[in-house]
C-alpha cells in the first residue's frame, strides 16, 4: 500500500494539555474514554464522528490530543467541562495547539526547564512537618508529606512556606 500524497491527506490539528493537579495517576487509555463521552455528551455522536478526537501521548502531567482542522473549538470546550477521570478528580489546562506533535514536545521541554531565580527544594517543612516538593509552578507549591501510609498533600504559595 502507498502512502497518500500530502495534498490528499486529512489535516489534523494537536493540542497540549496539562493535567492539574500535578501527580495525579491518569491512565491514556481512561483519559481517552473520559475526552470521548464528554465530546459525545457535549456536541452528539454525529459531531464526535466529525472531531475523531485520540490521546496520541502522553508525558509526565502532559497529554497530547489530536482532531480534525476546524474542529478544535468544539474539543476545547468538551475539554473543558471534563472534571474527573476514574475517582481522580482532575482539571485539564489547554496550553496550546499546532500542526505537529514535534511543535509542542519542543514546548513541553521549554516548559520544563529549570527556572534559575527559583531553584528546585527538595523538601521543606509545615506544620512542624517534612515535605516533599513535588512541583513547583512560579507561586504554587505542590507538596507531599514525607513517610509511606496516610501522607497528605498540600497546595501553597511560596509565602506559606516556613523554611526552604
Amino acid at each position: 500500500m502507498s502512502i497518500r500524497p500530502p495534498t490528499l491527506r486529512e489535516k489534523r490539528r494537536y493540542i497540549l494539555i496539562r493535567i492539574e493537579p500535578a501527580g495525579a495517576p491518569v491512565d491514556q487509555k481512561d483519559l481517552y474514554y473520559v475526552i470521548s463521552d464528554a465530546i459525545t455528551s457535549l456536541w452528539g455522536d454525529l459531531m464526535a464522528a466529525v472531531i475523531m478526537a485520540a490521546v496520541v501521548a502522553s508525558q509526565d502531567e502532559y497529554v497530547v490530543v489530536r482532531c480534525r482542522r476546524g474542529t478544535e473549538r468544539e474539543l476545547l470546550t468538551a475539554l473543558s467541562t471534563i472534571t474527573s477521570c476514574r475517582d481522580t478528580r482532575i482539571a485539564l489546562r489547554i496550553v496550546a495547539a499546532s500542526g505537529t506533535i514535534e511543535t509542542l514536545r519542543d514546548r513541553i521541554r521549554r516548559v520544563k526547564a529549570p527556572d534559575p531565580e527559583y531553584p528546585p527544594y527538595p523538601e521543606c517543612s509545615f506544620d512542624k512537618k517534612p515535605y516533599l516538593i513535588y512541583q513547583c509552578n512560579g507561586q504554587k507549591i505542590d507538596v507531599i508529606e514525607k513517610g509511606f501510609k496516610n501522607t497528605n498533600r498540600l497546595f501553597l504559595t511560596r509565602e506559606d512556606l516556613e523554611e526552604l
